[in-house]
């Protein structure tokens, strides 16, 4: 999803609940609601990926294709974050990393040592996903399309 649709979602939300008669207030709380929804499951590509300390490379390139986790652990200094060690499988042009996922975005299933993670490169950043189900679980996204989704006070 791109910065415009999350930010179109959130009017529409609030718009909605408007027009079905609830007070502002309640509106408020329905366009906060599906903008942390959308904040919950990424975060800007610099807060969240980094160089592994096994990484000969400090470049902070991924390419698509497939990791396997070879580390799950909490992420230093980050409350309620985990991070993953990514090692990329044969074939994928890239080198090892960590990505730091926030706790909520695992809570519908858990990533453990020695699963496979897909990652998608996209327009926007990055998709990863589970690699048995390519369902997404986080999005890694350019500090630009990161900065749009912050949360504004819309009056109506």
């Amino acid at each position: 999803m791109n910065a415009s649709l999350l930010c179109r979602l959130a009017c529409a939300a609030a718009i909605g609940a408007f027009a079905a008669g609830l007070t502002p207030a309640h509106a408020d709380s329905v366009a906060s609601s599906a903008s942390s929804a959308g904040s919950a499951s990424s975060a800007s590509i610099s807060d969240s990926i980094g160089a592994s300390s096994n990484s000969s490379n400090r470049d902070k390139r991924v390419a698509a294709g497939d990791y396997r986790v070879i580390d799950v652990a909490q992420a230093p200094a980050k409350l309620e974050t985990t991070r993953l060690t990514l090692r990329p499988v044969a074939g994928t042009p890239a080198q090892e990393f960590t990505l730091d996922v926030p706790n909520r975005a695992l809570a519908a299933r858990q990533v453990d040592a020695g699963a496979v993670v897909h990652v998608n490169e996209r327009v926007y950043g990055y998709e990863f996903a589970y690699a048995d189900t390519k369902q997404p679980f986080f999005l890694a996204l350019q500090d630009d399309w990161y900065r749009e989704l912050g949360s504004r006070q819309v009056t109506i």
